[in-house]
């Protein structure tokens, strides 16, 4: 469902629910600016709107249709879209008075980010678990990326909080279709837990041969 109307100011909040009943509601009534007896023409009021979606729904460029007073539009939500960007839909604003040009619909981006991804312009940041025996041996392991996976190679002697950079695996670019920003992964070396007799006699061994 929708959050609310427009109050004095021309606000509203929508989510993912039906358009019809919040744009009717919005624009149900609603007056211009000016005087109707005077004859001049004023133009419709400006009306915003705050459009909540989650970050995955940005990821790419996609369509959604509002309903407008029984009227469809096909709103195009570019990739990269960023939290609090703001996207005017000229002439479905208020309507005009004594003939004027309706106003303007404001509509701001909520952008939630409940992904394990941080999000600082248009590139990503992680953090990967890596056992201590690839760090130490190097190997090769798959990481999760915001749209898939990936392979990567671990150098031996790995150390912990190294950072590696995926280039292109971060986020899309707004408006430049095909260019994404880059992911950046931190290494976290995970201690072994619960160890056995027979592996704390290796470990003790290893700290023989490289006293402190």
């Amino acid at each position: 469902g929708f959050g609310g109307g427009f109050g004095s100011g021309g606000g509203g909040d929508f989510g993912g629910g039906d358009y019809s009943d919040f744009f009717e509601s919005m624009f149900g009534g609603r007056s211009a600016r000016g005087r109707t007896g005077s004859g001049t023409k004023f133009r419709g009021q400006d009306l915003n709107a705050t459009l909540n979606l989650n970050l995955k729904d940005v990821y790419e460029t996609h369509k959604r249709t509002l309903t407008i007073n029984g009227k469809n539009i096909r709103l195009t939500i570019p990739a990269g879209v960023k939290n609090g960007q703001v996207i005017k839909i000229k002439g479905h604003g208020g309507e005009g008075v004594n003939g004027g040009p309706k106003g303007d619909l404001n509509i701001t981006f909520t952008i939630e980010n409940n992904t394990k991804f941080k999000l600082d312009g248009d590139n990503l940041y992680t953090k990967v678990d890596l056992d201590l025996y690839k760090a130490i041996l190097g190997g090769e392991i798959t990481v999760d990326t915001f749209d898939g996976k990936a392979k990567l190679k671990i150098a031996p002697e790995t150390q912990n909080g190294t950072k590696v950079k995926l280039k292109g695996k971060g986020f899309p670019v707004y408006k430049k279709e095909g260019e994404f920003g880059d992911l950046y992964i931190t290494y976290h070396i995970k201690m072994p837990k619960n160890l056995t007799e027979k592996e704390k006699q290796l470990f003790t061994e290893l700290a023989k041969l490289r006293p402190s």
